[in-house]
């Protein structure tokens, strides 16, 4: 972390046990991020929080911190049985809960506390027989959790911390009727430590947290810019045919030790990849239906830099806390605003800076004029380089056609991003009106 991105309140002037303090240490911290500077006070004194920030602030650390000392400081009730966590804390997205399962490893390694990581995909069998021995701190997304718990496999009944993070995100997922059920289970809001964290605390966030929170304090970290400030932004406005040419130059010229590509469906990332591969350039894709084990080993793969680019849809676009990524792409430029902040939110994490590179392609810069809007201000646009090599390059191998789900309408695919430089195509597929293509 840069120190404009710090504060000038340490963790250990905020009262942290001993065992936090060493866990603090461990990971490298010792000034608070904004958030964490306004919410673990709060919290460490026993009150409910709701928190505002952009994600990769340091939200996670606070509120495992607040999490832990509440759990030290207070005895379990004496009733607990081994199959009822004291502590629930809820993702929206498999990544998410992975991450927040390996930051709670390391804060959390002289607490004594055993950390459970729920998530769907894979490790069914596992997980199962992992929550009937008995974990304190219960880490997952709520699909799986609500499963295991409708089969009685654990209860609620002896929590004592509860954490919602990216409440908003699990709105948008479709989550909240489960959360809510699993809300209802538990003890009285009064009885347990409740923490909420949104990128954006929005009515019907607001409305979760006074339904099931007590009374929680309101935290919000509003930056005077919705993108991160130390994000370079830019956009080219480019013709189909000239995407791949453009993005091979580009990233050959630069040095993509860490990029990610984001496109808007998952046929392109695959053709994409394609192009990328057969151009010497090592790329793999993730989207929605990616195994878990190779989505996890293709992300540590990205992370240890032995996978310099990563080509994904918005599966990838929150809830991953990938450090030092140089480069994203928009290879398509999304329909939906908020995906563009969440996916460019991807580089110049806690305080680092970093590249953001748009294409405004015939079939999607439509959506330019919107994204502006609502990150409030122009993105600078960057002429087509004069020296950009449209011939020469290697054509991959045409993947075999998969027939289209049985039931849907449409042509299969439409125009795709494999049609390659100088033959059309480039686009994330036709545009259907008032419709988006459905992201992976």
């Amino acid at each position: 972390m840069t120190e404009r991105h710090l504060t000038e309140t340490r963790f250990d002037s905020l009262g942290l046990l001993p065992q936090l303090l060493q866990g603090v240490e461990d990971a490298g911290f010792s000034n608070c991020t904004p958030i964490q500077a306004g919410t673990l006070p709060l919290a460490l004194a026993g009150k409910d929080v709701a928190g505002q920030a952009q994600t990769g602030t340091g939200k996670t650390a606070a509120f495992l911190l607040a999490l832990y000392q509440y759990m030290m400081k207070n005895e379990p009730l004496a009733s607990r049985k081994a199959n009822q966590p004291r502590a629930l804390v809820l993702a929206p997205t498999r990544e998410l809960a992975i991450q927040i399962w390996r930051d709670a490893e390391v804060l959390g390694k002289h607490t004594g506390f055993k950390n459970g990581l729920v998530y769907g995909g894979t490790g069914y069998d596992q997980q199962r027989e992992m929550l009937t021995d008995g974990v304190d701190v219960l880490i997952g997304t709520p699909g799986r959790i609500i499963d295991y718990f409708k089969q009685g496999v654990f209860d609620l009944k002896a929590a004592q911390v509860l954490v919602m993070d990216e409440a908003d995100r699990m709105f948008d997922l479709g989550f909240i009727k489960d959360i809510r059920y699993l809300l209802r289970k538990m003890p009285d809001p009064a009885e347990r430590l409740n923490m909420l964290f949104s990128a954006t605390l929005a009515q019907k966030v607001l409305e979760l947290a006074y339904e099931h929170m007590n009374d929680p304090e309101k935290v919000e970290i509003t930056p005077e810019r919705v993108t991160a400030d130390r994000v370079r932004e830019l956009v080219y406005h480019t013709s189909n045919e000239d995407k791949i040419p453009l993005l091979i130059h580009l990233l050959k010229g630069t040095d993509p030790r860490r990029s990610l590509v984001f496109v808007n469906t998952k046929r392109v990332a695959e053709q994409l990849a394609d192009w990328l591969n057969v151009n010497g350039l090592n790329a793999e894709t993730i989207s929605g239906d990616v195994p878990q084990k190779k989505r996890e080993k293709l992300l540590g793969l990205f992370q240890s830099g032995e996978l310099p680019v990563l080509v994904a849809t918005d599966v990838a676009a929150r809830g991953l806390h990938i450090p030092d990524v140089s480069h994203v792409f928009n290879f398509d430029l999304p329909q939906d605003c908020e995906d563009y902040v969440h996916r460019i939110g991807r580089t110049a994490r806690a305080g680092k800076a970093g590249d953001a590179i748009s294409f405004g392609c015939e079939e999607y810069v439509f959506s330019l004029p919107d994204i502006e809007k609502y990150i409030g201000h122009k993105i600078p646009l960057e002429p087509i380089p004069s020296d950009l090599p449209r011939d020469g390059f290697v054509r991959p191998a045409r993947r075999p056609r998969k027939p289209a789900p049985a039931g849907r309408g449409g042509r299969p695919g439409g125009r795709s991003g494999g049609g390659g430089p100088r033959g059309g195509g480039g686009g994330g597929g036709r545009r259907q009106h008032g419709k988006k293509p459905a992201h992976g």
